[in-house]
């Protein structure tokens, strides 16, 4: 696999990951956030740990001795993330792990360059966002040859030749 595909696929494993465990970026709406004029007429509430589940507690363990001194939305972060994970199937939480734990190896530079990359795509229009994820899936669904010949090729382009096949992908 070529260092390209590698580093797309860890993105979008850390994505996911950030993702299940309630790590959402800017700009992804939660699913139960309040109001901004009740937001800002009360203190945001943290969670107390007795409030959490036993399970949700076994899953935060490792937070335990310092869950008061962090701060109150990091506490609801983590909790609903783990909540989310209790939510996974085993094998959604195998994929999860695995994908953490290469983000985990990755240096600093590498994380940088990814979260630059997640922000870009973040910042693109909704329906070029559509075609990016309707393109990935198109190219994971041929078959391992015929991808890897495609990266062969597409390594072999100048820069001037992948801007030209990227402009040209896009919907006129």
């Amino acid at each position: 696999m070529n260092t390209g595909c590698k580093r797309f696929n860890l993105f979008r494993a850390a994505l996911l990951m950030l993702l299940a465990l309630g790590f959402a970026p800017l700009g992804v709406a939660q699913e139960a956030a309040p109001p901004a004029a009740a937001e800002a007429a009360a203190p945001p509430a943290g969670v107390k740990w007795q409030e959490l589940s036993d399970s949700q507690r076994k899953v935060l363990g490792k937070f335990e001795s310092r869950w008061d001194q962090l701060p109150l939305a990091r506490q609801r972060q983590l909790a609903n993330g783990a909540q989310r994970w209790l939510s996974m199937p085993p094998d959604q939480r195998a994929n999860a792990r695995e994908r953490f734990q290469r983000w985990q190896s990755l240096d600093t530079e590498q994380r940088r360059k990814i979260r630059n990359r997640y922000q870009q795509f973040n910042n693109l229009p909704p329906a070029e966002q559509a075609r990016i994820r309707k393109n990935f899936r198109r190219f994971q669904a041929l078959p391992p040859e015929q991808r890897r010949e495609l990266r062969e090729r597409f390594r072999e382009l100048t820069p001037q030749q992948r801007k030209r096949l990227r402009e040209n992908l896009r919907p006129r």
